[in-house]
């Protein structure tokens, strides 16, 4: 097949399924919203930005240097109101690369901007576009610009993907075509078992138990819940330590470690490897994820795969996957009292925990199993070719 992709080129959800591709043999395209260094398996790689990605040069923000939510907000508000305004520019150079390429299927691998793009490029081939977990929730709902172009892309997407089935019915709500295709899985295309996979029995330490929170800072993740509730727990049980990658040199999780005197049992981490958040998960009981907004993140996904016993937000995607008291725990993710409950009550349950995990492993391989996932998504662009 040949295959146009518009994604941001740098980030490893859409790496992580496009490099199925890519491996399969496919001629593979992609233009990138934002600078990247693109693999040498590509057959063509484009630039072209917008909602100022340009600015954002090529990696994601250094660790070490200092920063809040309050910087996260107002970038994100920057984009949801100006955004809009630079995709007219970008328009035509993706059109020039679409009737240069010829490609059998464009997919366009979230709403804003990449599909809200591709949309008005308006291609002859067929347009898949993906629904990441937060384009309905947050963003399409935030200005009536973003969400009059949220519309447009529906209107003339030919096919979905989604990882989770709310938004397959929100789509329908904003004007998609319910007899059109869709399909539903993990964003990234699953989890990779060679990587994300439990750990040894007696492995885990129940003595010194250690959670993870793994969302790092984001505009709706509610870590002042998270950081509100390590007193709590540790009121309870002194000797749980707290892992949270992607946090250090980030001025909200420092500023609260400080304020709540959290130096011996919080630990601030640079950006892991998918290798180190693995072993991160393998060792971990509980992973944490106080999320406001979401549809299936991926470290959900590979916490559970990894055995550890997953305390979420109370949000009707992540029902599609937990069930309470079951195989992990939903919470109101701004009450730090419930969130301390639910880690106590698991962290004081190893019962609870293996059948969690054991639970938790049947259901990522039944239905977020990497290659599996992977050979329906080829099939399902077969079937749109």
């Amino acid at each position: 097949m040949r295959l146009l992709f518009v994604a941001d080129g740098r980030s490893p959800i859409a790496l992580n399924w496009i490099d199925y591709f890519m491996e399969a043999g496919h001629q593979v395209h992609l233009v990138s919203t934002y600078p990247c260094d693109p693999d040498p398996r590509l057959v063509s790689y484009h630039l072209i930005p917008v909602a100022f990605s340009r600015l954002a040069g090529g990696g994601r923000a250094p660790q070490g240097r200092l920063r809040g939510t309050a910087a996260v907000r107002v970038r994100t508000l920057i984009r949801q109101w100006l955004g809009p305004l630079t995709l007219p520019n970008a328009v035509p150079a993706l059109r020039l690369v679409i009737d240069k390429l010829q490609p059998e299927l464009v997919h366009a691998m979230r709403i804003p901007y990449e599909g809200m793009l591709a949309a008005l490029a308006n291609p002859r081939s067929p347009l898949l576009v993906s629904i990441w977990g937060n384009d309905f929730t947050l963003h399409a709902l935030s200005n009536p610009v973003l969400g009059r172009y949220t519309r447009l892309t529906l209107q003339r997407a030919d096919a979905l993907h989604a990882d989770c089935q709310r938004d397959i019915r929100l789509a329908n709500a904003w004007e998609f075509n319910e007899n059109s295709p869709s399909v539903v899985l993990p964003g990234a295309g699953g989890v990779q078992r060679d990587i994300f996979y439990p750990p040894l029995e007696g492995t885990q330490a129940e003595q010194n138990p250690l959670v993870i929170n793994p969302r790092g800072i984001r505009a709706y993740v509610r870590n002042d819940t998270f950081f509100k509730a390590v007193p709590i727990i540790l009121e309870s049980k002194p000797n749980v330590h707290f892992v949270c990658p992607v946090m250090l040199g980030e001025l909200e999780a420092h500023r609260w470690v400080e304020h709540l005197e959290l130096f011996e049992s919080v630990e601030l981490l640079p950006r892991q490897t998918r290798l180190q958040m693995a072993e991160l998960f393998r060792r971990s009981l509980v992973a944490v994820s106080p999320s406001t907004h979401d549809g299936t993140p991926n470290t959900l996904l590979e916490a559970m795969a990894c055995g550890c016993y997953p305390v979420a937000g109370d949000l009707e995607s992540l029902r599609e996957w937990i069930e309470t008291g079951v195989n992990g725990s939903l919470v109101d993710p701004s009450d730090p009292h419930a969130l301390a409950k639910a880690v106590l009550s698991v962290l004081q349950d190893t019962k609870l925990r293996g059948n969690a995990s054991a639970y938790n492993q049947r259901l990522i391989e039944r239905r977020a199993e990497y290659q599996g996932v992977m050979r329906r998504a080829e099939q399902f662009y077969r079937s749109l070719i």
